[in-house]
């Protein structure tokens, strides 16, 4: 009978107070991280179908009990896991306290592969391994058991770990590490647990509990192994190439998204040049700014307007911002409503407070070069811009322009009515009763908390894109800028920032919206993508508050940075550029790897995270 090995490090007293706290759920995604449960379910309780008749389960399937004869060895029962242990995992670790040993004490704990005979115990037969505690002997494929540890009895806890690292299992009992029991284990094996005798019971700890056994610090020492080994990896550097790739992959990046003066102090730096002008770079950085602080209209005028006829080739890519710029009218960020929110009696009296720390703070964006002067004349704000020579939009694909008349003979709706809860599918229904939204006349109907306004009888489509007579200055957003932002945050929790007009805007806005969904249908046939994003985006008007609605993530920050993404790769693209940068590719590449490695059982895709060497 092997010694028992020395206890392992132990973890401090706070770390243990907090993992006490900690639900099942939380304890599992922090101790295996890398683990895609939608994909490879990690082992939670004993199943009840892969089991023999003479086990009992209880407990939520966590307590094992003996309910057979127990006259000989053919009385033994066993029974799996609900799943096979992930290779993503790395390492994993499941723990058995024996609550009552029984007649004999005949238990066996350890592993099995799918398909094994579930009325021996484990380590019995091919492709199974088991530690029994009647006399603490090890058993890999075979009925002859190898001195391996101590018994165990009532009240013991015994360990099991399986490394997929290195393909090695081993156990321990009431904390303590028993060293190494089995060695070139397969893959996809399931925790198993035997029985032979009658009142022998056991309970299972798949994680819902904290652990007898540090596990986590066998789990770091392995995490250091395995970063060490990718830090050390030789690459050959012929004549300084594979420096120079790299410094071309950061440079892209930086050029890619839009960190001018970053971007700029790194190529003197390293030697390099720009595949694009400087003076484009700063257009898109201008452009990222306007979407990442919601600005939607002034985002796709200053697109127009620098990049003539760029969204008009891409109708899905404008019909997708605009309903973003709906999201954002809703929210009250976009220029549209912004002004009109701002001389509402009402939304000056709004609660709330605001730092403009949203927009200030973006990750997404490189320090500011640009400020927009924002004055406010007769109650209306306006914005100045300088840019080169205003090109005109081209293109017939849609009608941006603006349909004063159409404005001006709105319903009144007021904000209680708004507010209503309404009984129309996605805040939105159509004359002909259409419920997949595609009508196929322009008279149809948008019908928002109650509220209905028809469309007339042939009238154009039109689209409205914020501030589209402005001239554009180089320097933007800055302070000045700030005092409106905070505004509109205070505004925030109240529709359209709370102002009757705004809300009607709003409803025009989406009317348009709709005109412009079905022209697109017309053109191109059915989309289900533009189709869903247009029903998501009406969708918010069916709740009194859209911020704590069952679709109100549309309305977080973060949900504007997809779009910013997509605008900037359109605009490379039209400029020949990639609309990927190659850092981000290889980044991609890797993440893949990873899950190629857990695919085919390399466990070492536990403990190789990008995003620890991306910090």
């Amino acid at each position: 009978q092997k010694a028992k090995m020395a206890d392992s490090g132990e973890s401090s007293a706070p770390e243990r107070n907090n993992q006490a706290t900690e639900t099942a759920d939380e304890r599992l995604n922090r101790i295996y991280s890398m683990v895609n449960e939608k994909e490879t379910p990690l082992p939670r309780s004993w199943s009840p179908k892969d089991k023999y008749n003479f086990i009992g389960l209880s407990q939520n399937n966590l307590r094992v009990h003996y309910k057979g004869i127990g006259k000989n060895h053919k009385d033994a029962a066993s029974v799996r896991a609900t799943h096979p242990i992930p290779s993503s995992c790395g390492i994993y670790y499941f723990e058995v306290k024996i609550v009552s040993k029984g007649r004999d004490g005949y238990m066996g704990i350890g592993l099995s592969a799918q398909g094994v005979n579930m009325n021996r115990l484990p380590g019995w037969d091919k492709h199974s391994y088991g530690y029994h505690g009647d006399d603490g002997h090890s058993f890999c494929s075979s009925g002859t058991g190898q001195p391996y540890g101590p018994t165990f009895t009532t009240g013991d806890v015994v360990g099991c770990c399986v490394n997929l690292i290195d393909n090695t299992c081993f156990y321990t009992k009431n904390g303590h590490n028993l060293g190494i029991a089995f060695t070139d284990l397969p893959h996809n094996l399931y925790p198993t647990v035997g029985l032979q005798t009658p009142g022998e019971i056991v309970d299972a700890n798949f994680g819902q509990q904290p652990f007898v056994y540090d596990i986590e610090d066998y789990m770091r020492e392995w995490h250091l192994k395995t970063r060490v080994t990718i830090e050390c990896f030789p690459v050959p550097d012929h004549k300084g190439e594979w420096q120079k790739t790299l410094q071309r992959m950061v440079s892209t990046y930086l050029v890619h998204h839009g960190y001018c003066s970053t971007a700029e102090a790194f190529a003197k730096s390293t030697g390099q040049s720009f595949t694009e002008e400087l003076t484009s770079m700063k257009n898109r950085q201008r452009i990222q700014k306007l979407v990442l602080a919601g600005r939607m209209g002034e985002a796709i005028d200053t697109t127009q307007t620098l990049y003539p006829g760029l969204l008009e080739r891409n109708p899905n890519l404008l019909f997708v911002l605009k309903c973003r710029q709906f999201v954002e009218m809703v929210n009250g960020t976009d220029s549209e409503v912004r002004g009109l929110s701002a001389r509402s009696p009402k939304s000056r009296n709004s609660s709330g407070s605001s730092t403009g720390s949203e927009y200030r703070s973006s990750p997404s964006l490189s320090p500011s070069h640009h400020r927009m002067d924002t004055q406010r004349t007769n109650g209306k704000i306006e914005r100045t811009y300088v840019t080169g020579n205003k090109s005109p939009n081209t293109g017939e694909v849609i009608n941006t322009k603006a349909n004063p008349s159409t404005s001006a003979n709105q319903d009144h709706v007021s904000v209680a009515e708004m507010n209503a809860v309404n009984s129309v599918a996605n805040g939105f229904s159509s004359n002909q009763a259409d419920v997949e939204m595609e009508v196929e006349e322009y008279n149809s109907q948008l019908v928002c908390n109650g509220v209905s306004s028809r469309v007339n009888d042939g009238a154009s489509t039109s689209y409205m894109n914020g501030c589209s007579h402005n001239e554009h200055r180089e320097d933007m957003m800055e302070t000045d800028d700030f005092d409106t932002e905070k505004e509109v945050q205070s505004q925030r929790r109240q529709l359209c920032g709370g102002s009757q007009a705004a809300i009607e805007k709003m409803l025009q806005f989406g009317r348009e919206l709709q005109g412009m969904s079905v022209q697109l249908r017309r053109q191109y046939g059915k989309n289900e993508a533009n189709k869903k994003v247009l029903q998501d985006a009406f969708s918010l008007l069916a709740y009194a508050d859209p911020w704590n609605s069952p679709v109100g993530y549309q309305l977080d920050t973060v949900q504007r940075e997809p779009i910013c993404a997509a605008l900037n790769s359109a605009i490379l693209e039209s400029h020949g550029l990639p609309r990927q940068p190659p850092l981000e590719k290889a980044v991609g590449h890797a993440t893949e790897c990873l899950k190629l490695m857990s695919k085919v059982g390399i466990g070492s895709c536990a403990f190789a995270n990008i995003d620890d060497y991306l910090r």
